[in-house]
């Protein structure tokens, strides 16, 4: 069903309501990162989960500033001309997750096509500096699609993250729609170089519903990610961050989410987050330890 920008969307069902806490936890991290000066794709990206992550300690730090040269449509990160790149970053990052004593840290950054890498370099420093200040702290990754560029990748991968991810966020018919400048085919590329190169690092990806797409071209796409090697899905539901997004054109019903979650396990997923509020690093530890007794 298609709509436009100007068709009402459906109402928001009970099961999308959530409570936001704001105890001791999510006042440390929120202190840290207006002391730092760091970014958080919790807040930039209006994620749902924002509070309920941030009270049980663990956050999602963007990096690479706040301004992403892409404009993608179901987005709330800025569109603007990006700022210089921080030679501090990298050690910011770290120090403030060695403060917060986490043992798993998603890092994640808008889309810089104005850099060279794609901002690869800076990725692999703060690995590296997260690795040195905090060395029981696995690192997870969620990178742009770097336009393809596999010399970037392979700087990444050889900072030796926990987790590589990146997000293909919805079906291939969508991308024009959806996903300006990003290409569905270079995505998955992307994937299955960094599964060929670094198999020994695991490959995650996710896809938001609600967005216009089938329920058949879904098991499609888990297909195409299950033979790119990828071995980690996450799939939640679209949500609107405001009236100049993407609408909504459906709220996917949380059964439908547990069926698509038994049919990724049964492609060969070793993990699947499936759920209306679930986003790429939400219960990413849990994720990442359901990986890896899999494929103990």
């Amino acid at each position: 069903m298609a709509m436009t920008m100007t068709t009402r969307p459906p109402r928001k069902p009970d099961w999308l309501k959530v409570r936001f806490p704001a105890g001791p936890n999510y006042a440390r991290i929120d202190r840290l990162h207006r002391e730092q000066g760091l970014h958080s794709v919790c807040r930039s990206a209006a994620c749902p989960n924002q509070g309920e992550c941030w009270e049980q300690g663990t956050a999602t730090f963007m990096i690479l500033g706040d301004h992403c040269t892409r404009d993608c449509r179901f987005c709330n990160v800025t569109h603007e001309t990006p700022l210089s790149v921080d030679p501090q970053e990298a050690d910011k990052v770290a120090k403030a997750i060695a403060e917060l004593k986490l043992s798993h840290a998603v890092i994640t950054s808008v889309t810089r096509d104005d850099l060279k890498d794609g901002g690869a370099a800076q990725f692999a420093a703060v690995t590296r500096s997260i690795h040195a200040y905090r060395p029981e702290c696995r690192v997870e990754l969620l990178v742009p699609d770097l336009q393809g560029n596999h010399e970037a990748l392979s700087t990444i991968l050889a900072a030796e993250p926990e987790v590589f991810g990146h997000n293909l966020e919805t079906v291939p018919r969508l991308y024009p729609l959806a996903r300006a400048g990003a290409d569905y085919q270079r995505s998955l590329t992307l994937l299955a170089a960094a599964a060929q190169a670094a198999p020994e690092i695991p490959t995650k990806s996710g896809l938001m519903l609600g967005m216009g797409e089938t329920m058949d071209e879904i098991p499609a796409v888990m297909q195409d990610l299950q033979q790119a090697g990828c071995s980690m899905l996450t799939l939640g539901q679209y949500l609107q961050p405001t009236r100049h997004h993407l609408p909504v054109v459906r709220y996917v019903e949380p059964a439908e989410f547990a069926s698509l979650r038994d049919a990724g396990l049964q492609l060969g997923f070793a993990h699947v987050e499936a759920g209306p509020l679930v986003r790429s690093s939400y219960h990413a530890a849990e994720q990442f330890e359901g990986d890896s007794n899999e494929q103990s």
